[in-house]
């Protein structure tokens, strides 16, 4: 169900200016009950401005009188609020990764040179500007500039990324390789895992000669076991 823009504001006018019951107003504002009590016994957090959802075009006193009249009766909105739509633009970026730019920037270039400088801008969220200094090598810090995944710097998907080099090699006429990047590591874990496996059956050895050298060399025979 659709709620109000300021579904608070909203509740604080309704308490205020109509008969709804607390019910009423929670059902339309998508709040609980309690929170009307507080609003109305002016026990909220902070002191609220009432924001009239009829000059907002959210409700109409047609329903007001309805729902004063019948307190079973819920209120129908007129329109829900505006839902702000992502214009086409760079992507956004959070504050705390900007700096890391650069370094996913160059590990494109480096790694994927048939990437173009709009792919670029549109994966990562940067200007043209700042892509051909890397490129040129005469961006200001360009001394500290250090190629890094940009998947793992948090500036992609690697969906993405993987789309963006696909469509570019398609576009160059250039032959996709096959992604080798976590053979060394899967060798790695293989290898892990027989050492662990090694190191566990010499555990075994070791427990099953402390025994013997503990008994003597005394071979035991299970009292439970059917001859």
């Amino acid at each position: 169900m659709a709620q109000p823009l300021m579904p608070h504001a909203t509740a604080s006018w309704l308490v205020d200016n109509t008969a709804l019951s607390f019910q009423q107003i929670a059902e339309f504002c998508g709040l609980h009950i309690l929170e009307i009590q507080a609003i109305a016994d002016d026990m909220a957090a902070t002191k609220l401005t009432g924001r009239d959802p009829v000059r907002a075009g959210e409700l109409t006193m047609s329903e007001i009188e309805k729902g004063q009249k019948d307190a079973n009766y819920r209120l129908v909105m007129q329109k829900g609020p505006d839902q702000l739509r992502r214009t086409k633009g760079p992507r956004y970026t959070p504050v705390s990764k900007r700096q890391d730019k650069p370094d996913g920037i160059a590990w494109i270039i480096r790694n994927h040179p048939e990437v173009s400088d709009g792919q670029i801008s549109k994966l990562i969220g940067t200007t043209r500007t700042t892509i051909a200094a890397i490129r040129d090598r005469t961006h200001w810090n360009i001394s500290n500039i250090v190629p890094k995944d940009p998947v793992t710097l948090g500036l992609c998907s690697q969906r993405e990324l993987d789309a963006i080099v696909a469509k570019a090699a398609k576009a160059a006429g250039i032959e996709a390789a096959p992604d080798t990047r976590l053979e060394g590591d899967r060798e790695a874990l293989i290898e892990e895992l027989r050492a662990q496996r090694d190191a566990a059956a010499r555990r075994v050895d070791e427990v099953h000669a402390d025994q013997s050298s503990t008994f003597g060399g005394a071979t035991f025979q299970d009292p439970f076991k059917k001859i």
